[in-house]
């Protein structure tokens, strides 16, 4: 089956994605001081609040990428679920990260901004990239008229 347009670039951010939430989260829990943007009690225990909300946008995209490759109409749905948590993601980091001045705090600052630009982006291609391309995701099962 010939696939959507993009949809190969579509699947790729999705690989990446799920990486990043993987890795991420292994080094927070082995080495946090990594990838601590901040070493207060109050940023752990912010940070501490996401694992369950990450694990769902992992979720949300390994199915999202399944159901993609497989050209399942439930893929239009998977990919609005990842597109919005990731969006949700990017609205509480961010306006947690502006509150509390994360990004002007040296590397742990910029790789928090990147984190959040990256989040943004992912999240907002996603879902126009899904809208777009409804019909072909929603016909993707049916036989050729």
């Amino acid at each position: 089956m010939t696939p959507i347009r993009n949809q190969r670039g579509i699947e790729a951010m999705l690989v990446v994605a799920i990486v990043l939430d993987v890795t991420y989260w292994t080094i927070w829990f082995t080495n946090r001081d990594w990838i601590a943007s901040e070493h207060s009690r109050a940023y752990y225990e912010f940070e501490n609040a996401f694992p369950l909300a990450d694990l769902w946008l992992g979720v949300a995209c390994v199915v999202a990428l399944v159901t993609l490759r497989r050209r399942m109409p439930s893929a239009l749905f998977w990919l609005i679920c990842a597109g919005s948590a990731g969006l949700y993601l990017f609205g509480m980091d961010f306006l947690y990260d502006v509150e509390n001045d994360i990004f002007t705090k040296g590397g742990g600052g910029a790789f928090e901004a990147a984190i959040v630009a990256l989040t943004l982006f992912f999240s907002v291609t996603l879902l126009s990239w899904s809208w777009r391309h409804r019909a072909a995701l929603l016909s993707a099962g049916s036989p050729p008229a």
